[in-house]
């Protein structure tokens, strides 16, 4: 029995861990069935560990409440207690949840619409957009090298198909330049569809968002001086501190917050990390409150970090561009961006 149950918890995954939480998101979910599944999904790894607690989300569901009550209580009856305990049921449709047995606190309200927005941006489930992904490379190209590249570079370094990537240079048009061994780059730097990229950047890129609600915060430089410590893998600086790196003369004074990028290719975004580097930081989900530290995932197969004195990484200017970007910091984003034209090599 107990190498069956170590294979299961080795086989099941979830949507998110934050901290001790696991999480299992599911949109317009119609059937017991599905129900019944995503609760296993995640007792499995809370059967081995005492110190997690389980979380099924069913967002804008058609099943009516009392039915997943009825559903509960069967659910409840085949589970050991000490699993049941920690399991709750929560429905959230227009911004409102209910929690099944129990209600929950509201930082775990709080965690879990952070967790159901991540999700639902990540179009309709765990997609790469490969569209933002593409242009997004060939922007950090026309910026650095202004080299021409292949599609199959650009398959490779994004992590999709050929045909994702036609479709992608189809739709960018009259900005593709073709050369005659059939390699592409851009023409010019792309105003318009860059405005679009900054305005789908939070849910392309599954932006999460923490704040310090304590007594007394921590400073960025002693969240960096920790993550520094714990090292954890696929993880570059951005935002503030990446485009220094590039351009050490930004204008700005300090670093509002921490933005990082961490790699994670064709997975959802793990930020256990979050609760060794600081327990107090919460996840917020209103625009509105400043963050402290921020997590972006970099979704092409090849990270493009390069390596960094004391540990870590740091993200490419592009990921650095749309922090600043994402981060309000428009003059500042200005600013780097017209330093890293000047960088530009004169184009043959």
């Amino acid at each position: 029995m107990k190498t069956t149950k170590r294979k299961i918890t080795e086989r099941a995954e979830v949507d998110a861990r934050v901290g001790d939480a696991l999480v299992e998101v599911k949109f317009g979910v119609d059937g017991i069935r599905a129900i019944r599944s995503s609760v296993m999904q995640v007792a499995f790894p809370m059967s081995a560990d005492p110190a997690l607690r389980g979380y099924v989300v069913l967002a804008d569901s058609a099943i009516a409440k009392n039915r997943v009550r009825d559903e509960w209580t069967r659910i409840s009856a085949v589970l050991r207690p000490e699993v049941s305990q920690r399991l709750a049921i929560c429905m959230m449709q227009n911004h409102e949840l209910t929690s099944i047995p129990a209600d929950i606190d509201s930082d775990t309200w709080q965690m879990l619409t952070g967790v159901v927005e991540a999700e639902r941006g990540r179009a309709g489930g765990s997609r790469t957009d490969y569209a933002f992904v593409i242009l997004k490379l060939l922007i950090q190209r026309w910026l650095t090298t202004d080299e021409p590249v292949t599609a199959d570079w650009l398959a490779r370094t994004a992590g999709c198909h050929y045909p994702a990537v036609a479709r992608a240079l189809q739709s960018l048009g009259g900005l593709i330049e073709r050369s005659s061994d059939r390699r592409v780059r851009l023409r010019w730097f792309p105003e318009e569809e860059f405005m679009r990229m900054i305005a789908n950047s939070s849910r392309a890129r599954s932006t999460m968002r923490f704040r310090d609600e304590s007594a007394q915060p921590r400073s960025i430089e002693a969240h960096l001086r920790r993550l520094e410590k714990l090292a954890p893998p696929g993880l570059a600086l951005g935002g503030v501190l990446g485009a220094r790196h590039y351009f050490p003369a930004l204008d700005l004074v300090g670093s509002p917050r921490l933005d990082l990028s961490l790699h994670s290719p064709g997975k959802h975004l793990n930020v256990d990390f979050i609760q060794q580097l600081d327990p107090a930081l919460k996840l917020v989900t209103d625009p509105l409150l400043p963050a402290t530290v921020v997590v972006h995932a970099v979704s092409h197969a090849e990270s493009l970090f390069t390596s960094r004195e004391g540990g870590l990484a740091w993200a490419d200017p592009v990921e650095c561009l749309l922090d600043l970007h994402e981060g309000r910091l428009e003059m500042q984003a200005r600013q780097f961006l017209a330093h890293l034209h000047s960088l530009r090599p004169a184009r043959s």
